[in-house]
């Protein structure tokens, strides 16, 4: 890995910001798709349309690749983790409204370096609990309804999400050292779809209406947010870190925000948005910790 000063850190950065962005515009899209199709139906297309994308993008780059390589292994277990959370978060929109489903994924920022102590066995930092601490209060304040103590359905379940997608960077990262990022993606994303196909008939009844939207939703999300994403960020993150790359990402729940608001006038109230901040707050003191001398391997 480069220094992160060198010019190719930055382009790797630039590169996840634009990741966050694309991602950030499509809770919306996937809110309304959702009315055309089931979770699973919708995720097997999605996930098999980027499938076929890359297929044909990186055809004649793998030669005679061993099924037991570091990338495929490690694609398999990114996509596992890559199918979890979208299935979460796919099924929690369904419950729940854009921004906060964005809000609450952006919780899996916070929990990178968390579950990296645990794989590096490394006790986390002081400002790595407070910002936890932060973020739960603001998830709280986000996601509480009234005063009640409960939280909506739509809500735990995308919780489920940050988990899987904290899960999927750590892997990422592990495994894109020294490996190819294009055998990496499209065995991730080839593993989601084959998932989600196996999944699809038995875990929910199965819909499927062919409307505009849906097939509108499927295009963006497929080509842009599926195969385009995730190719770039296994790329990127042979030039950064875990904890950096959730550093950019925690810019997608404010991306998110601005498409519901500006496509569909969804406004947070005031004290859901001071949950809001709190989490940003809770995100940025856990990436933003003082420098020390002993490195942190996420």
């Amino acid at each position: 890995m480069k220094p992160e000063g060198s010019s190719s850190c930055w382009r790797a950065d630039l590169a996840l910001l634009g990741i966050a962005f694309i991602w950030g515009l499509t809770f919306v899209v996937v809110k309304e798709a959702l009315a055309s199709a089931s979770t699973l139906v919708f995720l097997a297309l999605r996930f098999t349309l980027a499938t076929l994308a890359l297929a044909v993008a990186f055809r004649g780059r793998f030669g005679s690749l061993s099924l037991r390589s570091r990338e495929v292994r490690g694609g398999v277990l990114a996509g596992v983790c890559l199918f979890a959370g979208f299935a979460f978060q796919t099924f929690g929109l369904r419950y729940t409204t854009p921004s906060k489903s964005a809000f609450i994924t952006g919780l899996s920022i916070v929990l990178v370096p968390l579950l990296g102590s645990f794989v590096y066995r490394r006790a986390p930092r002081m400002s790595e609990a407070m910002g936890i601490a932060v973020a739960a209060v603001g998830m709280g304040m986000l996601t509480l309804e009234g005063w009640a103590p409960r939280i909506a359905f739509g809500d735990l379940v995308t919780l489920g999400c940050a988990f899987a997608f904290a899960l999927h960077i750590l892997v990422v990262g592990h495994y894109s050292a020294g490996a190819g990022f294009e055998v990496l993606s499209l065995t991730q994303i080839a593993t989601a779809a084959v998932l989600a196909g196996v999944t699809c008939g038995w875990a929910e009844p199965p819909r499927l209406l062919w409307t505009p939207s849906l097939m509108a939703a499927l295009l963006i999300t497929g080509l842009l947010a599926t195969a385009l994403a995730f190719s770039v960020q296994a790329w990127a993150q042979q030039r950064t870190t875990a904890t950096r790359t959730a550093l950019i990402f925690a810019s997608e729940p404010v991306f998110a925000w601005l498409a519901s608001y500006l496509l569909a006038g969804e406004a947070l109230g005031a004290r859901a948005a001071a949950g809001a901040v709190l989490i940003l707050a809770g995100i940025l003191l856990v990436e933003l910790k003082p420098i020390t001398r002993r490195s942190h391997p996420s």
